[in-house]
């Protein structure tokens, strides 16, 4: 079994940047795709961004395109989720995830959705003011 845990969220200004990160307890090097998600109060989840490791592809949510950049540290056992400009509407819950099952395209990692992940974290808090 795989723990996932954020960090890195917190309360920043607008056009402020966070780098959120997600420890995850082994095998990281194993793993086909993982994932950011988010959810706002009110809203419903939504992905943010996602890699898929077998080709190092990455896919992001056209609302943080340009803005936030997903990545991974092998060695660290960690992923990482840079934001950059941050936007009051970008103010959610946000959540990683891992996935070891292999795939032959990333197909599956841009298009899964939280639920679908077998390694999910509990989540770390991101607030932008205006």
């Amino acid at each position: 079994q795989v723990q996932l845990v954020e960090s890195g969220g917190g309360s920043v200004q607008a056009g402020g940047s966070l780098r959120l990160s997600c420890a995850a307890s082994g095998y990281m090097y194993s793993m086909n795709c993982m994932g950011w998600f988010r959810q706002a109060p009110g809203k419903e989840r939504e992905g943010v961004a996602a890699i898929y490791t077998g080709a190092g592809s990455t896919s992001y949510h056209d609302s943080v395109k340009g803005r936030f950049t997903i990545s991974q540290d092998n060695a660290e056992n960690t992923l990482y989720l840079q934001m950059n400009s941050l936007k009051p509407e970008d103010t959610a819950i946000y959540y990683c995830a891992a996935d070891f099952r292999r795939r032959d395209t990333g197909s599956w990692c841009f298009a899964a959705r939280l639920a679908d992940y077998q390694f999910r974290g509990q989540g770390t808090q991101v607030t932008v003011s205006s």
